[in-house]
């Protein structure tokens, strides 16, 4: 009878462990979220690393984002794509091509506007590590998806203690695959072009380009 009552006791330490685990990660979630929303815009210049070592996978580039609200203009991997709010466009300089897509309707697809806020749905979550990158503390918190059906296995959100800002992001595929984020340089408020998510399709055809409408 003791050793039941103290299974019991070990189950419920455990749960409620668990439980104020969660309830730190979402206060720290929510931090970021209201911090990142307080902004008007944000640029980010990143560092992006795919890494698959069974498929002999190791690419790293660099790329940058500007947000605003729903909006976005970023360019990497030698394409630039931007979304006006309702339609995205893709420009490839290399093929000379831009494709125009309405607004994707998935609602699952990480596109780069929600890339600083995707982890608000859909997860589950938990303190993890606390790691010292150069004098700073960045808190990290694991984001395991609910739909069991996801091709992400998990996700740890790296998190400066002190800003409140995304510094890293590591997701990791049910195929081994791991994708990871880190952040050179996170501006904010910046003065930007009235016309900078805007598509001038007039100059794109002057210059050759072939425009592909789906």
């Amino acid at each position: 009878m003791k050793k039941i009552f103290l299974l019991f006791a070990l189950v419920l330490l455990s749960n409620s462990t668990f439980a104020q685990n969660s309830e730190k990660a979402k206060a720290l979630l929510d931090d970021v979220y209201n911090k990142v929303k307080s902004y008007d815009n944000i640029y980010v210049d990143f560092k992006y690393v795919l890494n698959n070592s069974e498929a002999g996978i190791n690419q790293e580039t660099r790329g940058e984002v500007t947000l605003q609200g729903d909006k976005y203009l970023a360019n990497i991997f030698g394409t630039t794509q931007l979304f006006d709010g309702s339609k995205v466009y893709t420009i490839i300089p290399e093929n000379e091509e831009v494709t125009i897509d309405d607004k994707s309707e998935d609602e699952n697809a990480l596109t780069p506007a929600k890339m600083l806020t995707f982890y608000r749905e859909g997860h589950n979550y938990g303190m993890d590590i606390l790691q010292n990158v150069n004098g700073r503390k960045i808190q990290y918190v694991k984001l395991t998806p609910i739909d069991t059906n996801s091709e992400i296995k998990t996700i740890l959100l790296g998190i400066d203690a002190e800003t409140k800002h995304i510094y890293k992001l590591i997701e990791t595929g049910k195929n081994g695959t791991t994708s990871t984020f880190t952040v050179n340089s996170f501006k904010t408020d910046q003065p930007l072009s009235k016309t900078l998510f805007t598509f001038d399709e007039a100059k794109y055809k002057n210059d050759g380009y072939y425009i592909v409408r789906n």
